[in-house]
């Protein structure tokens, strides 16, 4: 027998019915598109917010200073300056996994130059930090460790800093005041883009830290830092950096059995594997959802099929009485059932992928389409065939060729 004939038959016997099998597919249409979307949506979620993430350093691990115990009531972390600069030294000359330490202090201020002016994030740090965030000088120079001693009054700033007070100019060279203090631009940075948590990070100028403290935010408690960024040696000496900084600061601060600690250590990248874990189970959550439409074109599928065995028993005993075989029957009508979920997982697809870039044409929301959700779309429209075509396929192969004959 000839091993398309049964796909031929069944081609013929969708043709003469069109509109009930474009009914029958649409079921499937929908639910393949729908899986395709919302997995492309979830899985552009776990992608944005693995680039944010990483948009913020490597290898990187935060201190925060200690909260206050006021009457019983507990402020929050960094209510409390409890990390100092000899801390931050001591971390990195004492520590052999910790690559590069930086401390900052952050504020807003507003920040002049002409006759424009812009209110923006300051943040006062050392050398390291912008080499901790990875993030490129596009002009000028960067800090250095003279400028922090010194306290120079120098400042980087941010792409967005830039543009509102200098335009298409390079501000290098040039001269901001900030709270009526005059700052030479040192270096312009390269965009960064927003953060994990929408903000822009471009929005900020950099100073020295010293500089920061007694000039524009000001440190009610000289010598001491604010939240601490650390850079490990590497990925794999993270959890020893971590250990190493805690074994150093509870010794420094003399953290003892029954004393609790006055500052955290926190490792960024369980914060990632959190954030990305929490979005793959969200993406999961969305394709179950949408599977279940596909359950519903399936059972629609096998209604139709039924519908269409009564409807076609005379021929199907004209077909036994001339010498098909039960197998004959079985394959013809179980190949309409997988060439409709077949046809339709294929317009599901390409409805699927048009969705998802309309969806993120239209509400800016990150779409990633990947083959790995193509490939289980077809095996699941294939398999959804299969099941729900073959109890209808078993019942025709089954009937009576006399019965069949005589059935009016």
């Amino acid at each position: 027998m000839d091993i398309l004939l049964p796909i031929k038959i069944a081609a013929r016997a969708l043709r003469v019915n069109l509109m009930r099998s474009f009914l029958t597919m649409l079921g499937i249409m929908i639910g393949i598109g729908a899986v395709i979307i919302m997995v492309a949506v979830g899985t552009g979620a776990t992608k944005q917010i693995s680039d944010q993430i990483a948009t913020m350093g490597s290898n990187l691990i935060i201190i925060l200073p200690g909260s206050t115990t006021s009457s019983g009531a507990h402020s929050g972390m960094g209510s409390a300056p409890t990390l100092t600069f000899d801390d931050v030294k001591a971390i990195r000359s004492e520590c052999p996994a910790v690559l590069r330490v930086a401390p900052e202090q952050r504020g807003t201020a507003q920040m002049v130059a002409a006759n424009m002016n812009w209110s923006t994030g300051i943040i006062g740090t050392t050398p390291d930090f912008l080499l901790i965030r990875d993030w490129k000088i596009a002009s000028g120079r960067e800090m250095t460790e003279n400028d922090v001693d010194m306290a120079q009054k120098v400042c980087i700033l941010g792409a967005t800093v830039a543009e509102n007070l200098f335009g298409d100019e390079d501000p290098v060279g040039k001269q901001v005041r900030i709270k009526g203090v005059p700052f030479q631009v040192i270096g312009l940075l390269e965009a960064k883009g927003r953060s994990a948590q929408g903000t822009d990070q471009d929005d900020t100028a950099f100073l020295p830290v010293t500089t920061a403290q007694r000039k524009i935010i000001g440190n009610a408690f000289p010598g001491t830092v604010g939240p601490t960024l650390v850079q490990a040696v590497s990925e794999a000496k993270l959890t020893q950096a971590q250990e190493e900084i805690l074994a150093l600061l509870d010794q420094r601060h003399h953290v003892g059995a029954n004393k609790e600690r006055d500052y955290t250590v926190r490792n960024l990248s369980e914060i990632l594997a959190v954030a990305q874990q929490s979005a793959k189970t969200m993406s999961m959550l969305l394709g179950a959802v949408a599977s279940i439409s596909l359950i519903v074109g399936g059972i629609g599928i096998m209604n139709i099929m039924l519908v269409s065995v009564t409807e076609r028993t005379r021929e199907i005993g004209i077909r036994m009485a001339i010498g098909a075989k039960e197998r004959d029957i079985l394959l013809q009508f179980l190949a309409e059932a997988v060439l409709l979920t077949m046809l339709g997982g294929f317009i599901g697809i390409v409805l699927g992928v048009a969705g998802a870039y309309t969806i993120s044409g239209i509400f800016g929301w990150p779409t990633l389409i990947s083959s790995q959700a193509i490939g289980l779309a077809v095996a699941f429209s294939s398999a959804i065939g299969i099941f729900f075509g073959f109890y209808p396929a078993r019942k025709a192969a089954g009937l009576n060729p006399i019965d069949a004959l005589r059935y009016e």
